[in-house]
């Protein structure tokens, strides 16, 4: 998949590690929003959606975006029809342990 964007990508490799009916009701709703480099923006349809898959799924984040190169590169989930600044206390930041995913 060398044309597709880095979230198809990662998207690509998680539909490996779960379950059909997991990978459609979590991650078929997420759109690719950019790539700074060092972050990608997903839009995601809700923030209990935001809330349920960086609960539930960093490690094959993790494990994706090691596995694409990318180990430094944080995932920002944004709640679709949210500002930049109304959600900026809620990125995904690997290794990050509190609330704040």
């Amino acid at each position: 998949m060398p044309d597709a964007n880095p979230w198809d990508q990662i998207l690509e490799r998680l539909s490996t590690g779960l379950s059909p009916e997991d990978f459609r009701r979590w991650f078929s709703t997420c759109s690719y929003a950019s790539d700074s480099g060092d972050q990608i923006a997903v839009w995601v349809a809700s923030e209990a959606d935001r809330r349920h898959i960086t609960t539930h799924y960093l490690d094959l984040l993790d494990q994706a975006l090691t596995a694409l190169g990318r180990p430094d590169t944080q995932i920002r989930f944004v709640v679709a029809g949210y500002g930049e600044d109304e959600d900026e206390d809620e990125d995904y930041e690997e290794g990050d342990e509190d609330e704040k995913h």
